[in-house]
């Protein structure tokens, strides 16, 4: 906590369009955008920073200049602009595997998904499907569609199967969960996937990469797909790039067989591309909060709560959000002047704006120790109701914690009562003793496999599936000596 929520494209392009050849191969031809113009140049500046905020900030280490140097470099494929300073290319300090560009020549990618690479064609590959989307203008025929299909429509859907009204709930949801550059997220149609697949491929190929690697990396997130079912049980629905791109796995084969039509490059980089990745950060940054299993620890503000069986959680930058078919959450803070009544209320304040949330009684209890409060109230919707609750914890020092918890109407707090009665201080010990993950590539020595070199994953559990997953491998892989593949330590 201190949000990160593949493939992305965000706000209008400006530029005037025009019909782009066909590419490889395919029957109707795909309108791309010819420049960068000065007005997205200036929206793109205006983006950018709230887009660092809202998904960690751009990650400070080796790695970045190795992906700004990729980017641009099959960002100028585009069309767009033959300079490759007009690009910039922004590794983001975030676990979840994400890649997005933005009209202006904002272009971003990662960690996360970095680590599921195993070349530097692949990096391309979805650098270059980004830049499609901004190419093919895909943000401007899809930005009405984001607007009522952001996090906060998302959460009433899932509550109530109603779409955002001009309601109390809406402010609750719309200012409160789904804010900032969250709404600038758009969920892209198969056909567009298609059109910026295809471009990929293209600019793969005119860069003097193997445009096969676009296809082999959708086969990458499909088995990332596979495996994050498994390990949340389908409590936190797909990962965010399935959600946004809809099912790499269906276009695997697609773009393996436009590949083929589209070039005779083979250029991988995979040496150099693994010896750029080692030691990249995997999965949360301990400043931000770790996620094991239910389980959320933060070390630096010394707390952690437990989310309830069968609900899966994300952590973001200002958040953590907490997912099931019972309803959902968000824990995270507020200023605090030392009255938690004060506080409560000022929460469903900035959430609902003056007056749209209805009248409701403050209650004081104490959880593990912690002074709290809390307050339901009945919230309306276009064709339901729904109870919103702020739950607050005085943490002491100044400090105080909240969730925001949406259930039917009627709930109250209901599967979230357990959540809510977890959180507590976190000692020093184990506050102590929460360490990063990173990711460490290593040279394959004679005898080793597949399974004795999982077993160094960094993991309880899984060690096997995740090992084969982050390097496109099957459990009937032979390893060679001298090869070099990816173990999180």
């Amino acid at each position: 906590m201190k949000r990160a929520k593949i493939w992305a494209c965000v706000t209008a392009s400006t530029a005037a369009a025009l019909v782009a050849p066909s590419v490889v191969g395919q029957q109707r031809a795909i309108r791309t955008v010819s420049s960068i113009s000065p007005q997205d140049k200036a929206a793109g500046a205006k983006q950018h920073p709230q887009l660092l905020n809202e998904f960690g900030g751009a990650y400070a280490a080796p790695q970045a200049k190795y992906v700004e140097t990729v980017g641009r470099r099959v960002a100028v494929q585009s069309g767009l602009s033959d300079a490759q300073s007009d690009f910039t290319v922004t590794l983001l300090n975030s676990p979840v595997n994400n890649a997005f560009a933005i009209p202006g020549g904002y272009v971003y990618v990662t960690r996360q998904l970095m680590a599921l690479m195993n070349d530097e064609a692949e990096l391309a590959g979805v650098l270059g499907h980004e830049v499609g989307h901004v190419a093919a203008q895909h943000g401007q025929r899809r930005q009405q569609t984001a607007q009522r299909n952001a996090i906060g429509g998302t959460l009433l859907q899932v509550l109530t199967g109603a779409l955002l009204g001009d309601s109390a709930l809406a402010g609750l949801v719309q200012r409160g969960i789904g804010t900032g550059s969250q709404l600038l997220t758009l969920k892209f149609s198969r056909s567009q996937e298609y059109e910026a697949d295809d471009l990929g491929i293209r600019y793969l190929a005119s860069g003097g990469y193997d445009p096969r690697a676009l296809s082999t990396m959708l086969a990458s997130l499909a088995a990332q797909s596979s495996l994050d079912a498994r390990l949340t049980g389908n409590a936190r629905s797909v990962p965010e790039w399935a959600s946004t791109h809809p099912d790499p796995g269906s276009r695997v084969d697609r773009a393996a067989r436009n590949a083929v039509r589209a070039g005779t490059s083979t250029a991988r980089n995979r040496d150099a591309f693994l010896s750029a990745l080692d030691g990249v950060l995997y999965g949360d940054d301990p400043k931000q909060g770790v996620i094991d299993g239910t389980r959320f620890r933060h070390p630096d503000l010394r707390l952690s709560f437990v989310a309830p069986s069968g609900f899966g959680m994300e952590n973001s930058t200002d958040a953590v959000s907490i997912t099931g078919s019972g309803g959902q959450a968000q824990f995270g803070a507020a200023p605090y002047s030392g009255n938690l009544d004060a506080y409560v209320e000022s929460v469903f304040a900035k959430l609902g704006g003056s007056g749209s949330v209805p009248e409701g009684e403050v209650r004081r209890t104490t959880v593990n120790g912690l002074p709290a409060a809390w307050r339901t109230v009945r919230a309306r919707t276009q064709s339901s109701q729904v109870d919103a609750t702020v739950f607050a914890y005085d943490f002491g020092g100044g400090k105080a914690y909240h969730f925001l918890l949406l259930t039917p109407a009627g709930q109250g707090i209901g599967p979230f009562t357990p959540m809510v009665q977890s959180v507590q201080r976190l000692s020093a010990q184990d506050a102590a003793a929460i360490k990063p993950r990173r990711v460490s590539v290593v040279t394959v020595k004679a005898g080793d496999t597949v399974q004795s070199l999982s077993r160094r994953m960094a993991y309880p559990d899984y060690q096997l599936e995740r090992f084969l997953t982050i390097n496109a491998l099957t459990a009937q892989s032979v390893l060679k000596a001298g090869q070099k593949v990816k173990i999180v330590v």
